[in-house]
């Protein structure tokens, strides 16, 4: 499956990532994430978002600490 589920160009939101096919703004959904928001109250709020355009939140790995 070579499908592009991020694009950005000029022309649209002044070049941001959004989701393909819409004008919803990665940033936007992960502003939404980061206040605590789940993903399906995301996806009800935007209608043209749908479970496949595959954005699920993960839990952040722990990083090694520095030398």
């Amino acid at each position: 499956m070579d499908k592009h589920l991020i694009t950005a160009g000029h022309g649209i939101m002044m070049g941001k990532p959004v989701v393909a096919g819409t004008r919803i703004t990665v940033e936007l959904i992960l502003e939404k994430l980061a206040a605590g928001e789940t993903m399906d109250r995301i996806l009800s709020a935007h209608s043209r978002l749908t479970q496949e355009v595959g954005i699920e939140p993960r839990p952040l790995r722990k990083r090694a600490p520095l030398p």
